[in-house]
């Protein structure tokens, strides 16, 4: 069996605001960023999130890719260093968790879990994995493809539906419908919610069950 590595989001109180290290390693993240930390960087480096997978090699990959497909937000070329908020970087990993399914392990790291800071200043909540259960939906709901709403899924779990006989994560199966359609998308990772509606309204609309 392969062994499992990291990919990693780092910050550091001495980069200027919304810059981020993204890297992978074998070794545990904490030891990784003890090793970044020499004269080179007057700082220790901080853990924002990290990714745990077998895959972590075709994951920083995607991660590298998506954020330069975007726009030219690598600070200097073949580094590993990008002008992109670390809430920004993690919601890409959101993303390929979610392809990933459980073969990954996704982990905000300390008080980010809580709160982070929106480019406008203000605290935001973070984005977190979405949950059917959550937003009131139960098993044996139905849910529509937003390009085509005649193509359905059934909620089968808190985060997986049944598609054509099997279980699907919404991530993976958003990029199995664009495929079919050939509208891949340049980054090759979605955010399944975004891309299926309930009674309508996206899942990403459907409000949470208040606490």
């Amino acid at each position: 069996m392969s062994e499992k590595g990291y990919v990693y989001v780092l910050t550091n109180p001495s980069f200027k605001e919304n810059w981020v290290k993204i890297g992978k390693s074998k070794r545990e993240p904490e030891v990784r960023g003890k090793e970044l930390y020499n004269t080179a960087v007057p700082l220790p480096y901080e853990i924002y999130a990290t990714l745990k997978t077998v895959k972590y090699n075709e994951a920083e990959s995607m991660i590298h890719r998506s954020i330069d497909r975007i726009t030219d937000l690598r600070i200097a070329a073949n580094r590993e260093f990008f002008n992109i908020p670390p809430e920004k970087a993690y919601e890409i990993l959101v993303d390929i968790k979610e392809l990933l399914g459980d073969e990954a392990e996704l982990e905000l790291k300390g008080d980010n879990v809580e709160s982070c800071l929106a480019s406008n200043g203000t605290k935001r909540k973070m984005s977190e994995t979405f949950d059917f259960y959550s937003r009131g939906l139960k098993d044996g709901d139905i849910i529509h493809f937003v390009d085509n709403p005649s193509v359905t899924a059934i909620v089968a779990s808190s985060r997986q539906v049944l598609f054509e006989g099997q279980l699907w994560y919404l991530s993976p199966l958003a990029r199995e419908l664009y495929t079919r359609l050939g509208k891949v998308n340049s980054s090759g990772a979605y955010q399944g919610p975004l891309y299926f509606l309930y009674k309508g309204t996206k899942l990403t609309d459907v409000p949470r069950n208040k606490e």
